[in-house]
C-alpha cells in the first residue's frame, strides 16, 4: 500500500487546536444545556438525532492515509482504530472488519449518485408540513404554529409535495403520505436521493462520521456546519413559530417564501458539493486498503 504522508507533531497539534476551536462554539452551549436538563428546539437535533456525541465531534482525527509523528501522539494508541507503523501513529485498516466493505459500496455508489443526478428545488420545504398535516400530535409540541390547522392544511393540499428523502417521508402523516408525488423507501435510498435535497445534503454528516475515524476530522466538522445551517432553514421553512428565539419564518405558502428557499437550497447544493466528493475519495480508498488487505 501506499506509505501514509508523515504530518509532523507542530503541524498536527496545530490543527487538532484548530478543530477544536471550530468545533466548541456547537459543542459547549449543548454541553451546558443538557447539564440543565435544557433543550434548544433547533440546534439539539444534531446531537440527538445524528448518533455522533459531542466528545467524538470534539475529538480530532487526522483521516486514512496521514500518519502523526512525535511522543504526543502515543495517545492514539488507546484506540483499537491506531496503530504505530514506520511512519508513525496511523489509522489502522485492519481494525475494519472485512464485511464492512459492504457498506462502503453501498455509500460510495450512493453519494456518486447522487452526485450525478441533476438536483431538484422544487419542494419547497413542505416535508415539515407533512408531518404536521390532519393531525393533533405534532413532533415539536411545545412549539406554537404560526398558521391554524386548516390553513396548514390547506398549504398541504394546494401545493405539490414532491420529497424524495425517505427519513423525512417516513415522519409524514398516513394522510399526507399518498399526497406526496413519490413514495421513496429506505432500500431504494440510491433511486430517489437527490443533491438539491436539504435532508440528503444535512446527512453528509451521518456518513462523515460512520466513516470515522478514517475520515478527516476538518472533513465531518464541514459537514456539521452545512448540517447546522441547513437546520435553521428546515425549521424557520416551518409551520413551527420560532420567531421568539431568534428564527424569522421563511413563509414557504408564498411564492416571495419559496423564492427565498430555493435559493437557500441552491446555496446549500453548492456547499455540500466538495464535502460529498472527499467522502466519495474516503470511500474509495478504504474499499482498495481492504481489498489489499483481506484479498491478497
Amino acid at each position: 500500500m501506499k506509505p501514509s504522508l508523515q504530518l509532523e507533531e507542530a503541524e498536527w497539534l496545530a490543527r487538532r487546536s484548530a478543530h477544536e476551536a471550530r468545533v466548541s462554539p456547537w459543542v459547549e452551549p449543548h454541553l451546558a444545556r443538557s447539564s440543565l436538563g435544557e433543550r434548544h428546539p433547533v440546534y439539539d437535533f444534531l446531537f440527538e438525532y445524528y448518533s455522533y456525541r459531542p466528545g467524538q465531534l470534539r475529538r480530532w482525527h487526522p483521516g486514512i492515509g496521514y500518519a502523526l509523528s512525535g511522543p504526543a501522539a502515543e495517545e492514539y494508541l488507546a484506540s483499537p482504530y491506531y496503530r504505530r507503523t514506520s511512519e508513525g501513529v496511523e489509522v489502522f485498516i485492519q481494525a475494519l472488519k472485512p464485511e464492512r466493505e459492504t457498506f462502503i459500496r453501498w455509500l460510495e455508489q450512493l453519494l456518486f449518485t447522487v452526485k450525478a443526478r441533476p438536483p431538484f428545488f422544487g419542494c419547497a420545504g413542505l416535508h415539515e408540513w407533512a408531518m404536521v398535516y390532519r393531525t393533533p400530535d405534532v413532533r415539536h409540541s411545545r412549539l406554537p404554529m404560526r398558521l391554524a390547522p386548516p390553513e396548514i392544511d390547506t398549504v398541504v393540499e394546494n401545493l405539490p409535495i414532491r420529497c424524495t428523502h425517505f427519513d423525512a417521508f417516513r415522519f409524514f402523516t398516513p394522510d399526507a403520505r399518498p399526497l406526496n408525488r413519490v413514495q421513496p423507501t429506505r432500500e431504494r435510498a440510491v433511486d430517489f436521493e437527490q443533491p438539491g435535497c436539504l435532508h440528503a445534503n444535512m446527512d453528509l454528516y451521518k456518513w462523515a462520521y460512520k466513516l470515522a475515524p478514517f475520515t478527516p476530522s476538518e472533513l465531518v466538522a464541514d459537514a456539521f456546519a452545512l448540517a447546522w445551517d441547513i437546520r435553521e432553514v428546515d425549521m424557520r421553512a416551518s409551520p413551527y413559530d420560532l420567531s421568539t428565539i431568534g428564527f424569522p419564518a421563511i413563509p414557504i405558502e408564498t411564492a416571495a417564501g419559496r423564492d427565498e428557499y430555493e435559493q437557500l437550497q441552491r446555496s446549500f447544493c453548492l456547499r455540500a458539493a466538495p464535502i460529498r466528493d472527499g467522502l466519495i475519495e474516503v470511500c474509495h480508498i478504504l474499499r482498495e486498503c481492504i481489498r489489499k488487505v483481506y484479498c491478497k
